[in-house]
């Protein structure tokens, strides 16, 4: 389909024509995507070639954490950087990470806190950020994901509130040790078009409940916490609109993990962008809450401005490109 041939945009209240990136793909797109055998090939490639990823990640990883040294933190990056190359996803940085492999001059701890709408985003941010992960118990039991992320020391959480204190008191054991730590505060994706509300009881790792009968808070580590947006923003090399954003990149729901692998292997190129806010000091805050509802306001404003392709003139100083590496 060429430009000429494109819908006439709308108009609302004759103001400026309403633009939709979605109309620059065929709407026949899915269909071409079985009608040549490059693209079937492509297809089922990508799928093999990232199941046999997982596999030798499997063995990689298990073989780091009997290693001395810091191997078992950078070989997921490495698993994740070939992951994403696989899969043809660009991913763009803009702004300064807080946290590196090595402990900060200050001694400060890095908590990661991101939006998340897709399986995607560990992908993404596990090529990025010098961290592990927090997620939700039901992971450690999917096929072959589980057993990656035990291997990679994700740290496993569960929902059921009588147990939430001991799983706050393992993170915070991981702090100590001095290694960062990221996690998605909505406790579940979204169809990447809006926040969902954040758990602030996460933010205890950062923040915790003064005891004075308890004297570990006395040696509990000070970190920063890092809002991080990750938005996709290209597909095919152009921009991506509402539909696509939701409906090829989001994984919500009951959606299969099967199907939605597939249909992301049928496009030639991705972009996601993360962008890096401003960190946050715990100590600044009055209350969890007030440092949940301060990252999130960071991350909801950061969305807005990468899908309008607007960004705050702090944020336009350091900006990488990972496609090569």
């Amino acid at each position: 389909m060429s430009f000429a041939e494109l819908p006439s945009p709308k108009r609302r209240n004759k103001n400026r024509p309403v633009f939709d990136p979605d109309l620059l793909f065929a709407e026949d797109e899915r269909a071409a995507a079985h009608d040549t055998i490059c693209d079937r090939l492509r297809i089922r490639l990508r799928a093999l070639a990232l199941l046999f990823w997982a596999a030798c990640g499997c063995v990689g990883q298990g073989t780091c954490l009997l290693l001395p040294g810091k191997m078992f933190r950078r070989f997921p990056l490495f698993f994740w950087t070939v992951a994403c190359r696989i899969l043809n996803i660009k991913v763009r940085t803009i702004g300064k990470m807080e946290g590196s492999l090595t402990l900060r001059p200050d001694g400060r701890r890095v908590i990661y806190v991101a939006n998340h709408s897709s399986w995607l985003d560990v992908l993404v941010l596990g090529k990025v950020l010098p961290a592990f992960f927090i997620a939700k118990q039901e992971v450690r039991h999917w096929p072959l994901i589980g057993y990656l992320t035990y291997l990679g020391r994700t740290i496993f959480i569960n929902r059921n509130r009588q147990e939430a204190g001991q799983d706050v008191q393992e993170v915070i054991n991981q702090l100590r040790k001095g290694y960062n730590i990221a996690f998605f505060p909505e406790g579940t994706t979204s169809k990447g078009t809006r926040l969902l509300p954040f758990m602030s009881s996460l933010f205890a790792i950062a923040r915790p409940v003064r005891r004075r009968d308890d004297p570990t808070e006395d040696d509990h580590p000070t970190c920063l916490i890092q809002p991080v947006t990750v938005t996709y923003d290209r597909l095919e090399g152009l921009p991506v609109g509402r539909h696509r954003r939701s409906f090829v990149f989001s994984w919500f729901g009951d959606m299969d993990f099967g199907p939605h692998l597939v249909g992301l292997t049928r496009w030639r190129s991705m972009r996601a962008t993360v962008l890096f806010h401003p960190p946050l000091k715990p100590e600044d805050f009055p209350s969890r809450k007030a440092l949940s509802n301060a990252a999130r306001a960071a991350i909801e404003q950061g969305s807005e401005d990468l899908r309008q392709n607007r960004l705050p003139e702090d944020h336009l100083l350091p900006t990488t490109d990972h496609t090569d590496h």
